[in-house]
This record gives C-alpha cells, sequence and structure tokens, in this order.
C-alpha cells in the first residue's frame, strides 16, 4: 500500500482522534485528496509550518501542532533549558486558541514552563515577551496575512528573533523522530495550570512593551502640537493590532483616530476583505471610504498578526496614494535620518539593514548621510541575526531595518518586524512633516528627484500541490542552467545566485539579474507558500520612464513563467 494511504488509515482507525477530524476523515474519499493531505508531514522549515487547517499529516491541526512541539521540547532539554520556558502566542485565526493551548500541553508533559498570552497579541509582542522573560524559546501561532483556511506555528529564539537556520535544522531533527504524531504525551490545560507548568500573561508585559514603543518617538513635542489636527484612519483587518496600535497612539497624544468599525474586531474568517493583507490594494477599500469622509492624513492597516504594516497618504487632489512597503520604509528611514543628523545623534558607525529584494532607494537615501546598507536574505529574522551579531562585536550600530513585504524595525527589545512601532512613528513622521506644511506624497516626491525615480513592484505565481512544486523548481534550474543575457531587451550585466551563498550570506534559492542602469529583476520560490515570487525594481531619471520600463520588465517576467 502507498505510504500516503498507509498514514491515511492509521489516522482514520484512531479511535482517540479529536471529534471534528474524525468527521472530516469519513468525508474524504477522493485519491488525490488524500494523497495530498497524507504524501508527507506538513514542511518544518526555517521559519516554522504553515499551512490549510485540517485533516491529514500535511495540515494544521492539534496533532501536527504537538509533533512540532515535541520535536522543539526534545530540543529544548537537549540543550539543558527546561527550566527557562516558552513563552506562547496566538491571532485571531481559526484554532490558534487551541493549537496555542496544544503546544502548552505538550511542553508541560516535558516539564517545561509555558507563559500564555491571555487573549490574541501581535507577533512582536511574543517576540519581545521571549527577551523580557529571557525565555528559551517562542510560539507563535498564525499565519501571518494568508486567506482564513491557513493557520501556521513560529518559532522564536531566545533573542526573540525567528530561530537561524541551524536551530531549524536541529529542531527538525527532532521533529523527524517523533514516532507517530497521534501518540505525542501531553498534559490537559487544567492539568498543566495545576502544576504550575502554565501560567497566563497579561497587562504587566503589555505596559512595558508600551513603554518600550513610546520610547522611539523623535519628536513628541511636535505630535502634542499637531494632535488634535492629525486625522487618522485605522483598520487591524480583523487582527492583533486593534488594542496596542490604538494605545500607543492615544498615549503619544494622537486624539484623532478613527478605527474601520466593521473591521475592529477579531473575526477568523476576515469576512469584508478577499485577502486580510495591507500589500493587497483592496484590504483598504473601507478604510479609504471612512478616510474620505473625515479627509484624513493618513490611512493604516495593520495585518491580522501586526508584524506589517501599509499606509495611504492624501494627496494635494485630496484624493489618496496608496504607498508600497519600499515606499513607506523609504520615507521612514528618511525621517528618522533627518532627525538624527538635526539633533546630532548619528552614530559614525550607523547601519542600515534591508533585505536583498528591497529597493536600493534605502541605500540611496543612507548614503547620503553617510550611513552604510547592509543587504540580508529575504527574512526578517536575517536582520534579527544581524542586530545580535552588531551588538556582540560593537562592530556597528543599528538604525533601522525592513525589506520590501510592509515589514520594519525600529526598536532592537523586538527582534522581529513590527508594526505596533511602525505605526507610531509612521504618524509621527506625518505629524512632523504637516507642521512643516508638507503632505508625505510631496516628500516622496523630494526623495525621487533627488536620488532618482525607483520603481518597484512584485509578481507572485501559485504553483498548487506537489506538481506545483516540481515546476517551480525546473524553473529555477533551467535559468540557472541558461541564464537571462537580456530582460525586455535590457541586457543583464550582473547574475547573483544565492544557492550556494554570496556576499557571507547563507544559502538560498534567488537568483538576481542586475542590468547596467541599475535596475534589477530578482526570482525567488516563497519558502511558507506555494508561490514563486518575481520582484522587479526599474530605475530612471525621469518618472515615466522608470513607469514604462517597469512595465516592460513585467511583460518579460509573465512570459518567463507562461
Amino acid at each position: 500500500m502507498d505510504a500516503h494511504l498507509t498514514a491515511y488509515q492509521r489516522w482514520a482507525s484512531f479511535e482517540q482522534i479529536d471529534p471534528d477530524l474524525k468527521a472530516e476523515l469519513r468525508t474524504i474519499t477522493d485519491e488525490r485528496e488524500i494523497e495530498d493531505r497524507f504524501y508527507r508531514h506538513l514542511e518544518f522549515g526555517t521559519a516554522g509550518m504553515r499551512g490549510i487547517i485540517g485533516a491529514g499529516t500535511n495540515r494544521m491541526n492539534l496533532y501536527t501542532v504537538r509533533r512540532a512541539t515535541e520535536g522543539l521540547a526534545r530540543y529544548i532539554r537537549s540543550q539543558n533549558k527546561r527550566e527557562k520556558g516558552v513563552v506562547i502566542a496566538y491571532d485571531s485565526r481559526h484554532m490558534s486558541r487551541q493549537f496555542a493551548e496544544a503546544a502548552c500541553g505538550v511542553l508541560a508533559a516535558h516539564g517545561i514552563k509555558s507563559w500564555l498570552f491571555a487573549e490574541l497579541r501581535p507577533t512582536p509582542m511574543l517576540s519581545f515577551a521571549v527577551r523580557h522573560l529571557h525565555a528559551a524559546a517562542g510560539i507563535m501561532i498564525t499565519a501571518s496575512h494568508n486567506p482564513p483556511a491557513y493557520n501556521g506555528y513560529k518559532v522564536y529564539g531566545e533573542d526573540g528573533g525567528q530561530i537561524s537556520s541551524s536551530t531549524a535544522a536541529q529542531i527538525l531533527q527532532q521533529i523527524a523522530a517523533v514516532e507517530d504524531e497521534l501518540r505525542v504525551p501531553f498534559l490537559s490545560y487544567a492539568e498543566g495550570e495545576n502544576q504550575g507548568l502554565i501560567e497566563q500573561l497579561g497587562e504587566e508585559i503589555d505596559q512595558v512593551y508600551v513603554k518600550q514603543v513610546l520610547s522611539l518617538s523623535r519628536n513628541p513635542e511636535k505630535v502634542r502640537q499637531m494632535a488634535d489636527h492629525m486625522q487618522i484612519v485605522y483598520t487591524p483587518l480583523h487582527g492583533t493590532g486593534n488594542k496596542p496600535v490604538r494605545r500607543v497612539l492615544a498615549e503619544l497624544g494622537f486624539s484623532q483616530v478613527a478605527v474601520v468599525p466593521e473591521q475592529e474586531l477579531p473575526d477568523p474568517n476576515f469576512s469584508t476583505v478577499t485577502s486580510p493583507n495591507p500589500e493587497e490594494h483592496q484590504a483598504f477599500v473601507m478604510a479609504l471610504e471612512l478616510a474620505r469622509q473625515s479627509n484624513a492624513d493618513l490611512v493604516l492597516g495593520t495585518d491580522p498578526d501586526a508584524d506589517r504594516v501599509g499606509m495611504v497618504v492624501r494627496t494635494a487632489q485630496g484624493d489618496y496614494q496608496i504607498l508600497n512597503g519600499n515606499q513607506t520604509g523609504a520615507l521612514l528611514l528618511a525621517y528618522l535620518l533627518e532627525h538624527a543628523a538635526a539633533t546630532g545623534s548619528l552614530p559614525e558607525n550607523g547601519v542600515i539593514l534591508k533585505t536583498i529584494v528591497t529597493s536600493d532607494l534605502g541605500r540611496a537615501i543612507a548614503a547620503s548621510y553617510g550611513v552604510e546598507t547592509v543587504e540580508t536574505l529575504t527574512g526578517f529574522k536575517y536582520i534579527a541575526e544581524k542586530i545580535a551579531n552588531y551588538e556582540q562585536t560593537g562592530e556597528r550600530q543599528f538604525l533601522f531595518g525592513y525589506e520590501e513585504s510592509y515589514g520594519y524595525l525600529i526598536g532592537t527589545f523586538v527582534r522581529d518586524k513590527d508594526a505596533v512601532q511602525a505605526a507610531l512613528l509612521l504618524c509621527e513622521m506625518a505629524a512632523y512633516y504637516k507642521s512643516k506644511g508638507k503632505r508625505l506624497d510631496q516628500v516622496l516626491q523630494a526623495l525621487y528627484q533627488q536620488f532618482g525615480y525607483f520603481v518597484d513592484d512584485l509578481l507572485s505565481f501559485t504553483f498548487k500541490g506537489k506538481e506545483g512544486q516540481q515546476q517551480m523548481a525546473k524553473l529555477m534550474t533551467r535559468l540557472r542552467q541558461e541564464p537571462l543575457t537580456r530582460i525586455a531587451g535590457y541586457p543583464v550585466v550582473s547574475v547573483l545566485d544565492y544557492a550556494q551563498g554570496r556576499d557571507g550570506l547563507p544559502p538560498s534559492d534567488v537568483l538576481k539579474f542586475i542590468l547596467e542602469d541599475g535596475s534589477w529583476l530578482a526570482i525567488r520560490p516563497s519558502g511558507t507558500e506555494p508561490k514563486i515570487k518575481f520582484y522587479l525594481s526599474s530605475l530612471a531619471q525621469e518618472e515615466d520612464r522608470a513607469h514604462e520600463k517597469l512595465q516592460q520588465m513585467k511583460r518579460f517576467a509573465l512570459e518567463l513563467v507562461e
């Protein structure tokens, strides 16, 4: 019998299986669906695991969560860190609380204490709590901005950053040694609490975190001066950002913050949006309706686990311009550096961290202040690793880290992208420039005029199931064997292949083709989703020319995939 059928039979005949999963298993009769659900264990990569909720070894459910936690618990014991405990947080998705409690139960069976947040919290607060409580690890139950059918499980190291590739490999080894995911030992939540192995976290952590976020304010007096004149619209997109974002804005002094009522409360179905992702323009439809009613200066939206934030700014015509992650990051960077230079607080060894697929506009801005930019692989954990490295060596002083996918970090008390920090500083930045009679779209135009028009876009192609993985691998192999020499007629002057590691970076399945004018195309299969992503960056001295070239590059990319 095929391995996937054996695994299916094992689940179907397991008497103690969760009743909901038992009922679901009875409905699965299609051979291909059985194969998809059972042909492998849900992959545990460097960022943990993420998948569709449901029955099967290749799905997110109580048993795949227990299996992953069993591996983590064995790893923690092998490192003699059982006494340090684990912090666990969860977002607003289906089954998030149940998965969090399942993780607590497995850790408790190993005698490892867990601190579980009493209610949903953002990912950056989990990162903060791991550091604050000196825990051995953190678990975040979230699928970030994925559709409602998904959930996920992310593991954080004791520095509060996502685990390194080497740690992930060791945990994966322990997970692979778990003989039967259906029979992983665990204590009930009540037993764990009674034995003092599960403790709830609440307001005390929130207070320390909020105080740290507020300490990042560069111009609190400007905020006080402008607070009543700044109209802000915010949407948490049914996620975890609602309370912390509103709290920090209120405590800094912003009094005119309107929250989209239909999207304010947690909703695991994210019923008002196609996708709860601030990278998608559609996510801002309701927020923009509200903004037009109040002539808001600024619109912000955070994803379900509040580690990403998107921004929309009002233009001279009174309409609204949705900014992408590169534009928001460039504005925030320029604001932070302008303030540091004006106050004489710019360190000689300051450094900006960005990923290899993030626009080079940030690098140009940083260079104008004499600040170096260092690139990392895609994924904020690499930025966190660099911060830790600089802290140990004293070689550089971290000033700002960001990635094109709407993730920003200013204060290192968190070691992952933090939409709460970013929301605070974006509102402060808008207030500061408004006090000088400038809108953010004008500030952005001034940056383009000074440094060139960097116009960026992302194309994402989905390849589902086992066949999809093979198709993506085939495309990358072809591009390595026959590298592109021209893109939309423009000659390629440099090919960067990160597969074997380069520029001191670990190996990664990424190809980057650079054109002679500094424009580029990067191709990267996603590590967490069945997608291949094409990152495009067009550079020109005139705006029209930059956009025209970008369209040509996009058409080329589409033909390449087809």
